[in-house]
């Protein structure tokens, strides 16, 4: 193990490297404008001499195995025209450098990091779902703070983050650079994976939240890391180490990609019939919105319920139904006003575009 140091220095010179490291993954790394998912890397958290979390009948890395590999079953088997591939399928130590690395060498469509939750105290459960972003609060801070903190077991460290300290709350401030051009697409799985445990396995909602993992800065794909729950809850614990919970996450987690391949399909094959047709008519005007969050159920008054907003409307999108706020002709005026939003603490609001009346991407 190596103890890793962090100032303000070393700050300037880690966001310069890793741009650097960034536009070099660019040049041989395709982006995902294909029209198929043909590719998912499902990434079971810690493994090796990393444990992760540890419960008191558990190990973080051994549950997180167990469910990455009946998820990636679950897509085998009910979509063949997937290729899965496992950052790791055995108790081994793959750097969070490396799992990022494996995806983008095999120009991957989608990145699932599966991991459990902990803290001090045994009451907290649930589950969430992250995205890559800024951090709104201390608890996604202290999460991505233990995540990251693997690191600590490897090596090549020092060369592989440039010095970069998981425990440091300044190292954070470069990794809120780096809001992936993925950002929508993933909040797009994240909220269909959180919908999924929640509905289906009847786990509590802590929502979809963002802050900054290095196992997903670095992947050119959306990417998601799923907590599943809390090794410190005795309940829980209990649960996740069940064969019968294993199953209704892993199941969980495959109908959440399924849907999104499906939807993600759907949509290009749509934008590529309107492909042809002039973008200069009114028809083929795109539209900004902000979308605000997606529910199961319709709010029954939905101005009223979103009171500090303004221009309050919703679209219907695989069985979920997500609001927007404001309308606008440009991305700038949108993105100004998802900020407004985000302070009325609407946090994982995001900027959607409409054309002809449907989202695009």
């Amino acid at each position: 193990m190596i103890k890793l140091r962090f100032n303000n220095e070393k700050l300037f010179y880690l966001f310069f490297l890793v741009l650097a490291l960034n536009f070099s993954f660019l040049k041989d790394i395709k982006a995902q404008n294909g029209k198929k998912i043909k590719t998912v890397v499902i990434d079971a958290g810690h493994g090796g001499k990393d444990s992760g979390a540890v419960g008191k009948k558990s190990l973080e890395k051994d549950i997180t195995l167990k469910v990455a590999l009946m998820t990636g079953d679950y897509i085998k088997q009910y979509c063949p025209d997937v290729e899965v591939i496992y950052t790791r399928s055995s108790d081994k130590a793959v750097s969070l450098y490396q799992r990022a690395k494996i995806a983008n060498d095999r120009n991957a469509d989608i990145f699932i990091s599966i991991h459990c939750n902990s803290t001090t105290s045994t009451s907290p459960y649930g589950v969430e779902t992250f995205v890559m972003g800024e951090h709104k609060n201390a608890a996604n801070l202290e999460v991505a703070k233990l995540e990251n903190a693997a690191i600590l077991h490897e090596d090549e460290a020092e060369q592989d983050y440039g010095g970069f300290d998981p425990n440091s709350t300044e190292a954070y401030i470069m990794l809120n650079f780096f809001q992936s051009e993925y950002k929508n697409a993933s909040l797009d799985l994240a909220e269909r994976i959180q919908n999924q445990l929640v509905k289906r396995v009847g786990r509590k909602d802590r929502g979809v939240q963002q802050a900054g993992f290095l196992v997903l800065y670095r992947t050119m794909m959306p990417s998601v890391l799923v907590e599943i729950g809390f090794l410190s809850n005795p309940n829980e614990e209990k649960f996740l180490l069940s064969k019968e919970g294993q199953t209704y996450i892993a199941s969980a987690i495959f109908r959440a990609f399924r849907d999104y391949k499906v939807a993600y399909e759907k949509d290009n094959a749509i934008v590529e019939n309107n492909d042809t047709e002039d973008v200069n008519t009114n028809n083929n005007k795109i539209i900004y919105k902000v979308q605000i969050e997606s529910r199961s159920r319709k709010v029954s008054n939905p101005k009223e319920h979103y009171k500090t907003l303004s221009e309050i409307d919703y679209y219907e999108h695989n069985g979920l139904y997500k609001y927007t706020s404001g309308s606008f002709d440009n991305k700038k005026d949108a993105e100004k006003h998802c900020k407004f939003v985000k302070e009325k603490g609407y946090e994982s609001a995001f900027v959607v575009q409409f054309k002809n009346g449907k989202r695009i991407d």
